[in-house]
C-alpha cells in the first residue's frame, strides 16, 4: 500500500484534524479525515446487496446508539482511512446479504467508493481494502418469538 503523508491513530483516522485538499493563491481548502469516512461510507451502503458496514462489534455498539434518543446512526462504523495531503486510503469491513455474489460485490463497492470520494474530495483514492465479516441472512430479520414461560 502506497503511504499517505499523514500517520493514522488507533481509531483509524488521522492526527491531523484536516488535509490540503486544495491549494491556491487565493486561499487553500483542506478535508477532515471524517468527511471521508462519511462519504466511503455512505457510497459503500448505496450499493446493493451491502446489508451493514463493521463487523460484530461496531455493528453492536451502532444498535444501541440507535436505541438512545437523539444520538443518530453513525455513518462511520465500518469505515477506517488514512488521509494525506492528496491521496487517500480506505478499509471497509462490510456484511453482505446472503445471495450475492461476493467478488462482484466487493467490485461494485470499491468502485463507487472511489469514484464518490475522488469526486466530492478532489483526494486520489489509491485503494479500498474490504473485510466481509458475515452474511446476513433472511430470517435473521424475521422476529423471534419469545419462549414461553414455563411457570405463571
Amino acid at each position: 500500500m502506497a503511504q499517505p503523508t499523514a500517520a493514522p491513530t488507533k481509531s483509524g483516522t488521522t492526527n491531523v484534524p484536516a488535509r490540503l485538499a486544495d491549494d491556491t493563491a487565493q486561499g487553500k481548502t483542506t478535508i477532515a479525515s471524517s468527511v471521508v469516512q462519511k462519504v466511503a461510507g455512505i457510497a459503500a451502503r448505496e450499493i446493493s446487496g451491502v446489508h451493514a458496514l463493521g463487523g460484530g462489534v461496531s455493528r453492536a455498539f451502532g444498535a444501541l446508539r440507535e436505541r438512545i434518543p437523539g444520538a443518530g446512526t453513525s455513518t462511520t462504523s465500518g469505515v477506517s482511512v488514512e488521509v494525506g495531503e492528496k491521496q487517500a486510503a480506505i478499509d471497509l469491513d462490510i456484511v453482505v446479504e446472503y445471495g450475492a455474489g461476493i467478488v462482484d460485490l466487493a467490485r461494485a463497492v470499491r468502485r463507487n467508493v472511489i469514484t464518490a470520494v475522488e469526486r466530492i474530495t478532489g483526494l486520489e483514492v489509491i485503494e479500498v481494502n474490504i473485510a466481509v465479516n458475515d452474511i446476513h441472512l433472511p430470517e435473521d430479520d424475521e422476529d423471534q418469538e419469545p419462549a414461553q414461560s414455563r411457570v405463571e
